[in-house]
C-alpha cells in the first residue's frame, strides 16, 4: 500500500517537472529563442507555449521594448588639442531575436564600445568651442555609425544622446573669462550705440526744430506780406474809388463852381497856416490873383479827366 502511494507521488511529481520543463508563458514585448538539441528551432512570441520535454530549452530571452544604455563617461580629444570628458544615453530595440542571439555574444557591451569609438571620432573633427553647439549633428553621427554596425545583429539603434560635455578645469575658467570679455565688449557696444543712436535723435530733432522755426517764419513773412498786399490793394481801391466820386461829382451840374471854391479855400488855409508856423513869411508875387491861382488848378483838374 505504502509503495503504491510512493508510485503515485513520484509519477505527480515527474508530471509537475515535465509541467514546469515544458509549458512556457512569454509575457508581452518578449521573444525567447529555443533550441532543439543545441541548435536554432524557432522563437516563441508573447503567450502559452508547450515544449518538447527534454529536447527543447529556452537558450536566449530579449525584450523587445525600447532600451536606454548607459554609455560612460570617455576622454575625448578635441581638434584642437583639448580633453573633454563626454558620456550619454543610446537607446536602441531588438528587432531580430535570433540574430542579436546568435550574431554576436553580447551587442549590449558590443553596441556600447562601438558607440564610445563613434564619439571619440566625431569629437576630434571639431573645434572645443564647437562641441557644444554641434550636440546636434554628434548625436546624428553617432546613430547612423552605430546602426551601420547592428544591423547584421538584429538590433536598431534609435537615437543617440550626449548628456554632459566636461572641459578640464583650467579650460573652464579661460572660457569663463572669455565669457565675460565678450559680455562686457558687447555691453560697451551697445552703450556706445545708444548714445549714438541719442546723439543722432538729438540732432534730428534740432534739424526738425529749424525747420519748423524756418517754416513757421517764411509763413509768417507770407501771410505779412499777403496782409500788406491787401491793404495796399484796399487803399488803392478806396482812393480810386474817391476819385472816381470825385470825378463824377466834379461832372455833374455844380460840380465845378465847388471845386473852385474848394480850392480857394484850400489855398487860404494852408497860406494861413504858413504865416502861424514860421518867423519867415513867404509870400507869392501873385497873391492877390487867387482867381489865376484857381484856373491853374483847374487846368489841372481837366488834364487829369481828359
Amino acid at each position: 500500500m505504502e509503495s503504491g502511494v510512493l508510485v503515485i507521488a513520484a509519477l505527480i511529481l515527474l508530471f509537475l517537472i515535465v509541467i514546469a520543463k515544458t509549458a512556457v508563458v512569454v509575457p508581452q514585448q518578449n521573444a525567447y529563442v529555443v533550441e532543439r538539441l543545441g541548435k536554432f528551432a524557432g522563437t516563441l512570441d508573447a503567450g502559452f507555449h508547450i515544449l518538447v520535454p527534454f529536447v527543447d530549452v529556452i537558450r536566449y530571452k530579449h525584450i523587445l521594448k525600447e532600451m536606454a544604455i548607459d554609455i560612460p563617461e570617455q576622454v575625448c580629444i578635441t581638434r584642437d588639442n583639448v580633453q573633454v570628458g563626454v558620456d550619454g544615453v543610446l537607446y536602441l530595440r531588438v528587432l531580430n531575436p535570433e540574430r542579436a542571439s546568435y550574431g554576436i555574444s553580447d551587442f549590449r557591451f558590443a553596441i556600447m564600445q562601438l558607440a564610445q569609438t563613434t564619439l571619440r571620432s566625431e569629437i576630434g573633427r571639431i573645434d572645443l568651442d564647437k562641441t557644444f553647439e554641434e550636440r546636434t549633428n554628434i548625436n546624428t553621427q553617432v546613430v547612423t555609425e552605430v546602426d551601420k554596425a547592428t544591423e547584421a545583429w538584429g538590433v536598431k539603434v534609435m537615437r543617440y544622446e550626449i548628456k554632459n560635455i566636461t572641459p578640464p578645469h583650467d579650460v573652464l575658467s579661460a572660457m569663463e573669462k572669455q565669457m565675460r570679455a565678450e559680455r562686457e565688449k558687447r555691453a560697451v557696444i551697445l552703450t556706445s550705440e545708444g548714445q549714438r543712436d541719442a546723439n543722432i535723435n538729438n540732432a534730428e530733432g534740432e534739424k526738425q526744430k529749424v525747420i519748423k522755426a524756418s517754416e513757421a517764419r517764411r509763413q509768417q513773412q507770407i501771410n505779412e506780406a499777403e496782409g500788406q498786399a491787401n491793404a495796399i490793394r484796399a487803399i488803392a481801391n478806396a482812393t480810386a474809388e474817391g476819385i472816381r466820386a470825385v470825378a463824377t461829382a466834379i461832372n455833374s451840374p455844380g460840380g465845378r463852381d465847388a471845386v473852385q471854391l474848394r480850392v480857394a479855400e484850400q489855398y487860404i488855409g494852408q497860406f494861413g497856416n504858413l504865416a502861424k508856423t514860421g518867423n519867415t513869411l513867404i509870400i507869392p508875387t501873385n497873391l492877390a490873383d487867387i482867381s489865376g491861382v484857381i484856373a491853374t488848378a483847374m487846368n489841372v483838374v481837366k488834364q487829369q479827366q481828359g
